[in-house]
């Protein structure tokens, strides 16, 4: 998606948000493909303050609960799901069997790779498992991620490697609360542990994920999605950073000062919920 950003002749106020239009206010169409981030909004602030502070690559997009209208910002666009894969997973193995809650509790609370991949084993075969996983996406709206059976990083598990793109997590996120058992992750996700609480783990009331891990060169990408608390409902936001430095540390201070601007926008934003109300 091109990205265009610059103010709007005469624009005295914001445009209304359209049932299913993005959950933060301050973007309206510029044409086929375009988007125009209006200044002093969550998305201008974000396009034209903070992402030239940022040295990497960002990515942010946000969405009501119930909407399908996805506006991603940024340079950042798609990459390895890491941990974040952890949510589908860890739902597609307790609707199989109830009695894997104590790995459920750790793979998400603590992000415990062991235990995820306990819980992928409990689901059959390689093959099987991964399809149950992906059934899992597609029934949250993500067609088009595929979650790999066989490693294609020796030391890393294979759903981890998953290509997952911010959209696509952002469009699985929206309709991740309305999903059968949801809850029994959702809830997991609101009890992430203390270390993990950067990034959208500042912001008060987040059921969040993340997800993190080096690529061939040994540079971090770092990741999070997850839900937040808005009037109407909930907000579906899915972020990442991938800092030219590669460092682990910078991604999360990257990922916390898109939160930061998030927090001081919150009265733009306009939840939503399961059977599509705002």
């Amino acid at each position: 998606m091109a990205l265009l950003v610059g103010a709007l002749a005469g624009c005295g106020s914001q445009p209304p948000l359209e049932p299913d239009a993005p959950a933060a206010a301050g973007t309206t169409t510029g044409g086929p493909g375009t988007v125009v981030a209006l200044p002093g909004t969550l998305a201008g602030d974000f396009v034209n303050e903070l992402l030239p502070t940022l040295n990497g690559e960002v990515g942010l997009a946000m969405v009501a609960v119930g909407g399908d209208r996805i506006t991603p910002f940024g340079n950042w666009s798609t990459g390895p799901a890491w941990s974040t894969i952890k949510v589908p997973l860890t739902l597609a193995a307790l609707r199989e069997n109830s009695g894997y809650t104590g790995s459920a509790n750790s793979a998400i609370t603590n992000s415990d790779n062991s235990a995820a991949d306990m819980l992928w084993q409990s689901l059959g075969t390689p093959d099987v498992a991964a399809q149950a996983v992906e059934a899992v996406l597609r029934e949250g709206g993500d067609a088009v991620t595929k979650v790999p059976s066989t490693r294609t990083r020796a030391e890393y598990s294979p759903f981890g490697q998953a290509n997952w793109s911010l959209s696509d997590q952002l469009r699985f996120a929206s309709k991740l609360p309305c999903l059968p058992q949801a809850d029994s992750v959702t809830g997991l996700m609101g009890k992430i542990s203390y270390g993990q609480r950067w990034g959208l783990g500042t912001l008060d009331g987040a059921e969040f994920k993340g997800g993190w891990g080096p690529d061939i060169n040994g540079k971090y990408l770092v990741r999070q999605f997850g839900l937040i608390p808005a009037p109407g409902g909930q907000v579906a936001i899915a972020i990442a950073a991938q800092p030219s430095s590669g460092s682990f540390d910078e991604g999360t201070v990257m990922l916390t000062k898109v939160a930061t601007l998030i927090s001081e926008h919150l009265d733009e934003l306009r939840g939503g919920s399961c059977n599509g109300s705002h």
